[in-house]
């Protein structure tokens, strides 16, 4: 039975992550245009995302890669970019965390915004899930976008300047993260801490090296978890 639950699980967690593939192959394949545009080949630009697997932090550095800018820069602008995975890990460690080592590594591997949003949605409503049945959904999300990411980047890199401008492949990447934020924000925390780093980002876009985004993303998360410091103790 356990067996079953857990392969019913998984398609349940392909179907939850379905949509997502409307965004992920034009990001996929934007990326692999910009990769080989930037100078990589396929197997450069497939590697890139196979390794990374984090669209964002993979624009970033090829950008300042681009920009003739130290390594030492792009790393730590990707990373930067990247900090909200520590966010992600921390909120999922209670769902996954007691797993064998290796699920624990493999889902870290695979622990991007899509799949995190997914699931960690699906399991604060359904906490009784046992953690076998969790980590067979969260890769079963997975599943759903992940290969094409790969498949994406490789489409892209083939086709490079073939694919008209027209096409605007661009679209994906606002909308990737819309349809992945919206239906998270639930509490006032939440709201806050976005709008926060709306403005900050813009505040400060004109600082070098991406440092405005780090700064809206420290300062947003300061500020949601101090409104749901303040909501928590008003409701004791």
């Amino acid at each position: 039975m356990q067996a079953v639950s857990d392969r019913s699980q998984f398609f349940q967690g392909m179907k939850a992550g379905a949509p997502f593939i409307l965004v992920i192959v034009p990001f996929g394949l934007l990326f692999g245009v910009v990769a080989t545009e930037a100078g990589l080949n396929v197997f450069e630009a497939l590697a890139f995302s196979v390794v990374v697997i984090a669209g964002a932090a993979q624009f970033t550095a090829l950008q300042l890669l681009s920009d003739n800018l130290p390594a030492a820069i792009a790393l730590i602008s990707a990373l930067a970019v990247n900090l909200r995975m520590a966010m992600y890990s921390a909120s999922i460690t209670p769902h996954l965390g007691h797993m064998p080592l290796w699920k624990r590594a493999f889902a870290a591997y695979l622990l991007v915004d899509q799949t995190y949003a997914t699931s960690v949605l699906e399991f604060e409503k359904n906490p009784d899930r046992t953690p076998s049945q969790k980590f067979a959904y969260f890769v079963g999300t997975a599943s759903s976008v992940v290969p094409l990411w790969y498949a994406s980047t490789i489409a892209g890199a083939l086709l490079g300047n073939s694919i008209p401008d027209g096409l605007a492949l661009d679209f994906a990447v606002p909308i990737t993260f819309l349809a992945i934020i919206a239906p998270a924000l639930r509490t006032l925390a939440h709201i806050a801490a976005a709008f926060t780093s709306i403005v900050l980002a813009l505040v400060f876009m004109g600082l070098p090296y991406n440092l405005g985004l780090l700064i809206a993303a420290i300062t947003a998360m300061a500020v949601g978890a101090e409104i749901e410091r303040r909501v928590t103790a008003k409701a004791a």
